[in-house]
């Protein structure tokens, strides 16, 4: 899309930009819509209307039109994450030693959507290279999978209804905010009261370092793929370097589910934004020459198998700390301070990457947001 239509970088990351601002609006918007409509049909809506969106992305040319459909679709992508979460998050409640699996589970299902991509997109672009603006149909054919995965979500939320894990049979819901959380020993705990305290005091730390892994992991999944281009990657090492990606993805859950299940406060979210940063650093460091090829596909099968679990690991952070009552407004609270992170990072990086450096420099800038998050999400400590 952009060596066809003749962007910048800049004007690239704006449309990740564009995304991310309708994802802040569809978190603010979020615990209203539960309040209204419940947790599972939200799901639905969202995943439907995500759908649609695909299909709008490749039916438009003007610039115009594609940032307003990126932003409707950051709307839709934000209820399908908030809601999705918070039913795994009450599954979890069902099942309290795998707690950090079943979330990790949720969140690392991502990673079929990456490798779905990355099989299908190469395939597509190739069949319809001779067409004007052939980069169209993958997006029709991202809607279709988009249709088909929302089928699949409403066989499951049959299933959680059976359950009891869903809005109109989860006793959770129930329970008053003054409730103390599930006890553990697993860490120390701080002298901040649970009942009746605002996620966005309670968390300030998570939530800052939150903010620093959205804006840096967003310039890595924008503009990756075009330095390993420039780097003289060949299509079958894009479509290789994407799908191990994607299969870290579905991989991660169980690779981090005791580091969610056994700490309390932010040091998961810390070490995993920690290993982001390294990951995202790779790629600079062999440009060329086999020894490039090696690092960059380490550096896709580390991002994969860490990036979704720092989403995971603060929806097990709020599921440890609140009671079920404030989970949608804990959830909703860090998806909102990503979506901020996620409105600068591809802007930012953008920026930078039109300057001296280019993309290397912009990439370092999103490596050292990382790392800023990791050292403020250190400093969250679990609730009394």
């Amino acid at each position: 899309m952009r060596a066809d239509l003749g962007w910048s970088y800049a004007l690239a990351g704006a449309m990740n930009t564009a995304n991310a601002a309708g994802y802040l609006l569809g978190a603010l918007l979020t615990p209203w819509l539960i309040h209204r409509a419940g947790a599972e049909r939200l799901l639905l809506v969202g995943a439907a209307t995500s759908a649609v969106g695909m299909a709008l992305n490749g039916s438009a040319l003007e610039t115009g039109l594609l940032l307003l459909w990126r932003l409707a679709s950051g709307v839709s992508s934000a209820w399908v994450f908030i809601t999705g979460g918070l039913l795994a998050a009450r599954l979890a409640e069902h099942r309290p030693g795998s707690g950090g699996l079943l979330i990790g589970v949720y969140y690392g299902g991502t990673g079929l959507g990456i490798v779905v991509s990355a099989l299908a997109v190469p395939v597509v672009l190739a069949a319809f290279s001779s067409h004007p603006h052939g980069w169209t149909f993958a997006w029709w054919v991202l809607a279709g999978a988009c249709a088909l995965g929302t089928g699949v979500l409403a066989v499951t939320l049959r299933t959680l209804d059976r359950l009891g894990a869903g809005d109109r049979a989860s006793a959770s819901a129930a329970i008053p905010a003054s409730a103390p959380p599930s006890p553990s020993t697993s860490a120390p705990r701080s002298s901040i009261p649970v009942a009746n305290v605002a996620p966005t005091r309670a968390f300030a730390w998570g939530l800052a370092g939150y903010g620093c892994f959205g804006a840096g992991y967003i310039g890595y999944m924008t503009f990756v793929i075009a330095l390993l281009r420039q780097q003289g990657a060949s299509s079958a090492r894009l479509t290789l370097f994407y799908s191990l990606l994607g299969l870290a993805c579905m991989l991660s859950s169980r690779l981090w589910a005791g580091l969610l299940d056994r700490w309390r406060g932010g040091q998961p979210q810390a070490v995993l934004n920690a290993l982001l940063g390294v990951a995202t650093v790779l790629p600079l460091i062999g440009a060329s020459g086999a020894w490039g090829s090696v690092l960059g596909l380490v550096s896709g099968v580390m991002f994969g198998g860490v990036f979704l679990s720092v989403v995971a690991s603060t929806t097990a952070l709020v599921r440890h700390n609140l009671p079920p009552s404030q989970w949608a407004a804990g959830i909703s609270a860090f998806t909102i301070v990503f979506a901020f992170g996620q409105i600068v990072g591809p802007t930012v990086v953008g920026w930078l990457s039109d300057g001296p450096g280019g993309l290397s420099r912009g990439l370092v800038a999103s490596a050292a947001m990382l790392w800023l998050g990791a050292v403020l999400a250190w400093r969250q400590r679990p609730l009394g």
